[in-house]
């Protein structure tokens, strides 16, 4: 299991404290945990912010292990100077990666679609299957493992406790952290944007 994969069983597990988890939030974060495990794999380095693979790691390590989309991460990695920096990768790899997992996740039988008992033609809602995987997540999470607690934070599932935050003391993970939070309050503006936008738009609709 990954640090991308818990964090989706804890926030299809762990009820939002105030609002269900946007997914394009959890995709950046997804993106962001995807780099946090290549680093501790020794794929890649952050300097400053700028993402800097290993030219000796091979990517099909990863793949041999059963993490295939973590083995596809890395081999997405830009690999010519000046490199790409954290901001960067988040927006291209989270492009749609929560349900890149979903699909990955459902297709290996580790989660299902309920089926609505009234509404069999509908595709019901997605839900972690009982399983050592499941498991693993839920005590990393109960276990208040600060990288996990914190990417929870960014996506608004609970917020993360100061002691665990204080816990953060490599430098790669908090600039990745910090990149995560910044992406999803950027994504979160560019709703709110949107969203006033629209609502201005349907007044000019109705008062004519």
């Amino acid at each position: 299991m990954t640090t991308a994969r818990d964090l989706l069983i804890v926030s299809m597990d762990v009820p939002a404290a105030d609002r269900p988890v946007e997914q394009g939030d959890l995709s950046l974060a997804l993106a962001g945990a995807e780099l946090l495990d290549l680093a501790a794999a020794h794929a890649l380095t952050v300097d400053a912010d700028r993402i800097v693979p290993d030219p000796m790691y091979a990517p099909g390590t990863l793949d041999a292990l059963g993490e295939r989309q973590l083995a596809e991460a890395a081999s997405a990695l830009t690999r010519q100077p000046p490199y790409e920096t954290v901001e960067e990768w988040l927006w291209r790899r989270g492009r749609g990666l929560r349900a890149a997992y979903l699909a990955t996740m459902e297709s290996e039988g580790r989660i299902i679609r309920q089926r609505h008992r009234f509404h069999p033609l509908s595709s019901g809602r997605t839900v972690v299957v009982d399983s050592p995987d499941r498991r693993r997540a839920a005590e990393r999470w109960a276990s208040g493992e600060p990288v996990l607690a914190a990417l929870a934070a960014a996506v608004r599932i609970q917020d993360a406790a100061a002691d665990e935050l204080a816990r953060l003391t490599s430098d790669t993970i908090v600039t990745v952290l910090a990149a995560v939070d910044e992406a999803v309050t950027e994504l979160a503006g560019e709703r709110q944007r949107r969203t006033i936008e629209d609502a201005a738009f349907d007044n000019v609709w109705r008062g004519q």
